[in-house]
């Protein structure tokens, strides 16, 4: 990478970095969405960056800004605390109201069409000529109308600024509205393609292009850099999340030794919720008078904010950590660690089922927080002391973090050990083990931290029993006293790293407290796609992220994957994952010959 964009760091001011809403003319939305329908009709990873970077190229500063967030899948910057908040229900609610179609038809047509979308480009064009045609929409009205939904309390009144922009819009323009308020265009266009496409139109290096959208937060802001040749202006901002490293799955010490010959590092796999902190002086993190936007809380003349592996904020989920970070930390200056949060208790971790206690509650009592204390145990560090950290070594990074004071009973550094024989990880794994630890990681000393990549330079050796990580499709009440409940999951993995489609795998009823189970029954109740049986089944979205535990794989004709797990059970809710770091069916093949003595069922 360019030296000159691995110095000193900038904290982010958050909206004072945005586009402006200047009165400029601006391009159409329907521009747009003709162009998203002309990238979702190629399969090929260059054909589209070249369509988006020919579009890009006719568009104003402001309108690149908000296109290229708008193609990535965000509303706002990724650093931008806001969101428009409106979920599945909310949108079928609005497009029923702006079409004048029954809501329980358009759950129909979604079924049949399996977009959101789709739904809102069909139904609309029937309903078009009751719909009072009007100014074509802009870019920018699409971008003043997120804002005001942002701004917006209450899904009532949200919902009313959807219906006031759908009926401003043409079928193909609805279409793409839905998807972007629904966080997913499903064009085959991710972050990473926008970013192929800006490298085109700029002439640069992909990787180049990733490294300055990773330092700003901002795949708008970054687009326009790479307009006007600035990449080298960019500067990483504080409270902003950067993607997690990720850590593949190791069967056994036969794969840690393929993977890793030579000398390895060691380090305990913590069973709690990962997070990475940003810390940083009130003064250097409130320089405007916009900060309000910043994430994070101020404690101790310091502001601090931590972020889960889906990049959603959640300083507000574990108050009693902000103090003790702003307190052990404050005479560090600006911080990014990438670590964990576990339950602790006179300085011995607890199992997971006492942290989940805490998860998922909008408010936490007193009496919680005293029952299940929690620490933080970091384990990397990606910038500290006016550096960027994430092309260091390993080991580079470990000598940062060994230097930082996190040696206090919650705040904590997590243990790196040095090996070389193989043999010895046996007796290390039964050790983490006994310590309450989930297993081993096992880490390359010369691994970079890799944002959002999950490679073979971090391995993971966890419990001896075999789990998955899966999502729910759908739901089924449950019998005897939970048959007021959604209490029976269907759920499936990916096709492959590359293929998202959701092959389901196992259906489980059985691991979830009755307070878990009425939860996630309202959740699903109320994020159902379509029902069956009166409402006894329903398909949901899937969103929820289960981790199962089962006796082993056999093949099976029942579902599309042509695998079945066996006596499946529910070890917790994946609060921390997202649907999009689920398994795959490679994995459950691997799963399978290793549960079954080496021969695959499905063979």
């Amino acid at each position: 990478m360019s030296g000159n964009l691995t110095g000193k760091m900038s904290v982010d001011n958050s909206a004072a970095e945005d586009a402006s809403i200047a009165a400029v003319p601006s391009g159409t939305f329907r521009q747009f969405a003709e162009a998203a329908e002309r990238v979702g009709a190629t399969t090929k990873r260059l054909e589209k960056a070249e369509i988006v970077g020919d579009y890009l190229a006719a568009l104003s500063d402001d309108d690149v800004i908000f296109a290229a967030r708008y193609f990535a899948g965000y509303t706002f910057p990724l650093r931008d605390q806001r969101t428009t908040n409106v979920g599945a229900a909310g949108l079928l609610t609005a497009l029923s109201v702006a079409t004048r179609r029954d809501p329980d038809d358009l759950k129909i047509q979604l079924v049949k069409l399996g977009d959101l979308g789709d739904v809102a480009a069909a139904v609309l064009a029937e309903a078009q000529p009751a719909i009072a045609a009007s100014q074509p929409l802009t870019l920018l009205d699409v971008a003043i109308a997120l804002e005001q939904l942002a701004n917006t309390s209450g899904s009532k009144r949200k919902v009313e600024w959807v219906i006031a922009l759908l009926q401003k819009a043409d079928p193909l323009e609805a279409k793409y509205l839905v998807k972007l308020l629904s966080g997913d265009l499903r064009i085959g266009l991710k972050e990473g393609a926008a970013e192929d496409a800006i490298a085109r139109l700029a002439g640069e290096a992909v990787d180049r292009i990733q490294w300055v959208n990773m330092l700003t937060g901002d795949i708008g802001e970054t687009a326009l850099l790479a307009r006007h040749q600035q990449l080298n202006q960019a500067q990483m901002r504080l409270f902003h999340p950067i993607k997690f490293m990720l850590a593949s799955p190791a069967a056994d010490l036969t794969e840690v030794a393929r993977q890793l010959p030579g000398e390895f590092a060691v380090e305990d796999k913590y069973d709690g919720i990962r997070a990475q902190v940003h810390i940083a002086p009130i003064a250097a993190s409130t320089s405007d008078n916009r900060s309000s936007r910043i994430h994070g809380t101020i404690q101790s003349g310091m502001r601090v904010a931590l972020f889960s592996r889906t990049l959603d904020e959640i300083t507000l989920s574990f108050p009693d950590l902000v103090e003790p970070l702003a307190i052990v930390l404050g005479e560090t200056g600006e911080l990014i660690l990438d670590g964990e949060i576990v339950p602790i208790q006179n300085g011995h971790i607890l199992p997971f089922q006492e942290l989940q206690k805490r998860l998922g509650r909008k408010k936490l009592p007193p009496d919680l927080l005293a029952a299940v204390p929690v620490g933080f145990i970091a384990y990397d560090v990606l910038y500290a002391r006016g550096n960027v950290l994430i092309n260091e070594p390993y080991t580079a990074r470990q000598a940062v973090l060994a230097s930082l004071p996190l040696d206090t009973p919650l705040i904590r550094r997590a243990v790196s050990q040095r090996f070389q024989d193989i043999s010895l990880l046996d007796a290390e794994f039964l050790a983490a083990r006994d310590r309450g630890n989930e297993g081993l990681m096992i880490k390359n000393p010369q691994s970079p931290y890799k944002p959002g990549r999950r490679g073979r330079d971090w391995l993971k050796l966890k419990r001896a029993l075999a789990t998955l990580d899966v999502v729910v499709t759908a739901a089924e009440v449950g019998s005897g006293r939970r048959s007021r409940f959604l209490s029976d999951y269907t759920f499936a993995v990916r096709a492959s790293e590359t293929d998202p489609t959701l092959l389901n795998v196992g259906k489980a009823y059985s691991g979830l407290t009755d307070a878990e189970v009425t939860e996630l029954s309202d959740w699903l109740r109320a994020h159902t796609i379509q029902e069956f049986a009166h409402g006894k089944v329903r398909t949901v979205e899937p969103k929820i992220v289960l981790e199962v535990t089962f006796d082993r794989v056999q093949a099976s004709q029942r579902h599309k994957g042509g695998y079945a797990l066996r006596f499946p059970r529910i070890l917790r809710i994946r609060d921390d994952k997202p649907p999009e770091e689920i398994d795959t069916l490679e994995t459950v093949k691997q799963l399978a010959q290793t549960l079954n003595g080496g021969a695959d069922d499905a063979s």
